[in-house]
């Protein structure tokens, strides 16, 4: 029964919407039960606020998105949980001043989802090095896009089949090259001095897991 009636088209999109909701949920239950101090939200809340101002001082040029870039720097020096929750912040705060809609629930899983896996990284020593951050930005600029493509073709697609599908992930090539390029570019020219200036604060402060990882390296 459940099966059938989600197979109607009216329905891909409230499907896809509780797969994100419950996709999201565990990343703020683990947040939340972490009762993290109250100057590591701050300083997260910094980083969402940077990322979300970096949107909306480029709202002219849409997919100029230097909130892509903040969210990988961060997830890089802080790790996958704080990426996913500066990325899904950014998301939902740029769209204060952006205008809200039924696209922000993807626009902030898609931001933190990049928050999460360029934070999976972090460990890799090549995940540091700007030819390949380069490289990694042009591929996240895609992905973001590609996950903005299945809400348009859920909602605005019609009929939804797999040329249809396949002609508006096509139609966004050039907007995502612009957002992966932006990327790329961003990462290449700055990554190493924020990263220097995020990891300092980091443990300056004893943020997030710095004491574990001295006492870890001092072994």
């Amino acid at each position: 029964m459940w099966i059938t009636y989600f197979n109607g088209d009216q329905h891909y999109l409230i499907l896809s919407l509780l797969c994100l909701v419950f996709s999201m949920l565990p990343f703020y239950w683990h947040f939340e039960m972490k009762r993290s101090e109250a100057r590591e939200i701050v300083f997260l809340a910094v980083l969402a606020t940077m990322a979300a101002m970096g949107r909306v001082a480029m709202a002219a040029f849409p997919d100029v998105k230097p909130t892509s870039f903040i969210v990988i720097v961060t997830a890089l020096a802080l790790g996958p949980e704080s990426g996913f929750i500066v990325g899904s912040t950014a998301a939902i705060v740029s769209n204060l001043f952006l205008g809200q809609g039924p696209w922000t629930p993807w626009q902030m899983f898609a931001w933190g989802m990049m928050g999460v896996t360029a934070g999976l990284l972090r460990n890799l020593k090549w995940a540091h090095q700007r030819g390949w951050l380069a490289t990694l930005g042009i591929i996240y600029g895609f992905l973001f896009g590609w996950i903005m493509d299945l809400w348009y073709a859920l909602v605005y697609v019609q009929p939804l089949n797999a040329k249809t599908f396949v002609a508006a992930f096509a139609a966004s090539f050039y907007f995502d090259l612009v957002h992966g390029v932006t990327t790329a570019v961003l990462l290449f020219c700055f990554y190493k001095s924020w990263y220097r200036i995020i990891t300092r604060y980091k443990y300056k402060y004893g943020l997030m897991d710095a004491r574990e990882e001295l006492e870890r390296s001092s072994f």
